[in-house]
C-alpha cells in the first residue's frame, strides 16, 4: 500500500514539473513531442530549443526551479525514464 501511494506521489510531482511552464517553454516542448511523434526530420533543432528555453527558463528568467529543469532535461533531451 505504501509504495502504490509513494509512487501515486511521485506520478503527481511529475505532473507538476510540467505544468505553469513559461510561454516560450511550453510552446517548444510541444514542438519537440511533436516532432518525435510524427518522426520529424528537424528533430535536432527541435531539440536545440527546447534545450535553450529550458536553460533561459531557469537560469536567465528563474521561471522553474533547478528541480524542474533536471525533470524536463532528463525526460525530453536525454529519455530518461522518470
Amino acid at each position: 500500500m505504501i509504495v502504490v501511494y509513494c509512487l501515486h506521489r511521485v506520478k503527481e510531482m511529475n505532473e507538476i514539473f510540467e505544468c505553469n511552464l513559461p510561454p516560450y517553454l511550453a510552446h517548444d516542448l510541444e514542438a519537440w513531442k511533436k516532432g518525435v511523434e510524427e518522426h520529424s526530420h528537424l528533430l535536432d533543432c527541435l531539440w536545440g530549443e527546447l534545450y535553450g528555453s529550458i536553460n533561459i527558463a531557469e537560469i536567465n528568467d528563474g521561471a522553474i526551479t533547478h528541480e524542474q529543469a533536471e525533470y524536463l532535461r532528463d525526460k525530453y533531451l536525454w529519455g530518461k525514464d522518470v
